[in-house]
């Protein structure tokens, strides 16, 4: 689907108009999550009862359901049982969707989503802030 311009809806429109109308247009940009948590009793009963289960396609099948792409999934050794890479153009309340479900299945806690980020424009904004701001004292 391919949204159109506000000339393409109505070519009488002019200037001002079609700045309005074409304001809305959001940028689709690639996110990376680094997706991570813990399983219950209620998971580790069932990793025991069949061990030989796939954990990575069931994860990959959930980050698909929301339009990303799992680029790997990792079974851990240490305070998180599991740690997955997603990326695509999810946006955070898709990582947040896929939190929701797991945790509300019961067999999964814990669930932490950190979004990859670019330090050197944060940086740059935090300069241009900085450049304006009086601390108190």
């Amino acid at each position: 689907f391919k949204q159109k311009t506000a000339y393409e809806i109505m070519p009488s429109l002019v200037g001002s108009e079609m700045c309005i109308r074409d304001s809305y247009k959001k940028e689709v940009t690639m996110a990376k999550f680094i997706v991570m948590g813990n399983y219950t009793a209620q998971a580790f009963k069932g990793f025991i009862g069949n061990p030989d289960q796939d954990r990575a396609a069931a994860a990959t099948a959930l980050s698909e359901a929301v339009g990303g792409k799992m680029e790997s999934f990792m079974i851990t050794r240490g305070a998180y049982d599991f740690v997955g890479v997603v990326s695509g153009s999810i946006g955070f309340e898709g990582a947040a969707a896929v939190k929701l479900a797991v945790e509300a299945s019961g067999a999964i806690t814990n669930f932490t989503i950190l979004e990859e980020m670019d330090m050197g424009k944060a940086a740059g904004m935090a300069s241009k802030a900085m450049a304006n701001y009086k601390p108190a004292g």
